[in-house]
């Protein structure tokens, strides 16, 4: 096993003056964990994890004296030393043994592929001689790596931490490894302590989980090992119910196929514009698609919008999430239709719910609320002439966030459909998405105008007492202006003073 040269030429002088401290205090000194793994696998390693004898906390901080990096207390038992090199970031963390020897330690981790050790010593030999690594390894997690075995060290390991039943998907995912079947009945048997865990480190993980492409595969795997569901147990009742003929999966596959169909609508937004041309999923072949790209290519210029966010993970939990209120809406009228009446208000509020369970940030949450709010808007759109006061109303509403909650609204009906052919129904959706998309892209100050009135000034000018006719009132005077009926602050009081008038209930 060597390292990288570009990697032995900046590691090695660290760790030379590391190990040189280290001996001068008689302390032994072991690589570990992650960082043993990594550099078996060929792996960039940015963070070195070292168990050391002795007082960790003053041995690490005067490392990071040494070195001339910044000292972190991370816990009772992990020091950190981070250095600045060349715009990157270098981490060590150092920790004392846990037990009373180096294989105790090791027995106590989670994964026999993060139960092997290298000294110190012997990892400086091998990065200065190419020396072979003499491997600590009393699990053989060695051979399980050679064979991308993914087993845990003993029975308890996932009660001891459950987060490490979400570490494990990630792993598996990482290094394209099997889960073997013991280790796998563990998970199953464990899967319900995973909420004992803080929701922060929940986040982390799942974020880093739905993050990379074929996120549906692991959504699945996590179902099949019992996880989704006691992450999101508000999907439960979704498995088998069904939907109106126009849908190919019931609520539960559906939900899961429409973050599949946001990645795939990502992939083809991002072709080559010549390829795009012959996509698909421009039925007519008018250049539809060609279109929302060079919009969205706009957007980005402007700020407004970013193609690294379209399958960002929150982007994926909106999308899984957007029907989540189905699950508590469900009917059956008389004549056997089924319907969902108000899923999107009522999936708003169990988004919020199941966010905040899952840790996310206020801008986290606010997003996916948005998306299952409001995924249906387009698609309702496209069945008429769309009217300058709908697309106000759905940018006063979302704002740039509707760019968003349009790419979600097309990959619900990708999903809608399944395997099955797109129809007319379709090229509709899709150019309503295009005409939204225009008029905020191109037109923004058209439909959004900046205000002729202020609050304040409002309430003055009318003799108002502050209340909800002041915010109606504003909301009616910007749609007469973007429609043009309005283009000054004289027609804008006299647009008041009518207003008023027929409102004399106020």
């Amino acid at each position: 096993m060597a390292i990288e040269d570009q990697q032995t030429s900046k590691i090695l002088p660290l760790l030379e003056q590391i190990a040189h401290y280290l001996h001068s205090q008689q302390s032994e000194a072991y690589l570990v964990g992650g960082s043993v793994r990594n550099l078996l696998f060929h792996e960039p390693c940015t963070d070195w994890d070292i168990v050391l004898s002795g007082d960790v906390s003053r041995q690490a901080r005067d490392i990071a004296n040494l070195l001339g990096g910044f000292y972190a207390h991370m816990h009772d038992k992990a020091r950190r030393v981070v250095l600045k090199r060349d715009q990157s970031e270098l981490v060590f963390d150092f920790a004392p043994l846990h037990g009373s020897t180096l294989e105790e330690d090791l027995r106590q981790r989670d994964f026999t592929l993060n139960a092997m050790a290298i000294s110190l010593d012997n990892l400086l030999l091998s990065l200065q001689q190419q020396a072979p690594l003499a491997l600590i390894d009393p699990l053989s997690g060695a051979e399980d790596l050679q064979s991308r075995t993914l087993r845990v060290v003993n029975d308890t390991v996932f009660r001891q931490d459950a987060l490490r039943m979400l570490r494990a998907i990630r792993f598996r995912m990482r290094y394209q490894l099997t889960i073997e079947p013991h280790t796998a009945s563990l998970i199953q048997r464990d899967a319900h302590l995973l909420p004992r865990a803080a929701v922060e480190r929940i986040h982390e993980e799942l974020f880093m989980i739905l993050r990379p492409p074929q996120a549906i595969e692991r959504l699945r795997f996590l179902d099949q090992q019992g996880l989704l569901l006691t992450l999101i147990p508000e999907l439960q009742p979704a498995l088998g119910m069904p939907q109106p003929s126009l849908h190919y999966w019931d609520v539960f596959d559906h939900s899961l196929e429409t973050v599949a169909a946001l990645e795939y609508l990502a992939d083809h937004l991002l072709q080559p514009a010549s390829e795009l041309a012959q996509s698909p999923l421009d039925l007519q072949q008018t250049g539809t698609i060609v279109e929302l790209q060079r919009l969205l290519f706009l957007a980005e210029e402007q700020g407004i919008f970013s193609f690294e966010h379209i399958t960002s993970p929150t982007m994926k939990l909106g999308a899984l999430l957007h029907d989540i209120g189905k699950t508590s809406t469900y009917a059956v009228d008389d004549q056997g239709t089924i319907t969902f009446y108000h899923h999107p208000q009522t999936g708003a509020s169990l988004v919020a719910q199941i966010m905040t369970r899952l840790g996310a940030s206020t801008q986290e949450r606010r997003l996916a609320q948005q998306i299952a709010a409001h995924h249906m808007r387009p698609g309702q759109l496209s069945q008429a002439e769309i009217t300058q006061r709908a697309i106000r109303r759905y940018f006063v509403d979302l704002g740039p966030a509707g760019i968003s909650v349009a790419i979600v609204a097309l990959a619900d009906h990708l999903a809608m459909r399944g395997p099955q052919p797109l129809t007319e129904h379709w090229q509709r959706h899709l150019n309503a998405v295009l005409t939204l998309l225009t008029r905020y892209i191109c037109e923004r100050d058209t439909i959004l105008p900046p205000r002729l009135l202020q609050a304040d000034e409002l309430i003055h000018r009318m003799n108002l007492q502050p209340g909800p006719i002041v915010g109606q009132l504003l909301e009616a005077i910007s749609e007469a202006q973007s429609e043009g009926q309005i283009r000054s602050k004289e027609e804008a009081l006299w647009f008041a003073e009518e207003f008023l008038q027929h409102n004399n209930s106020w």
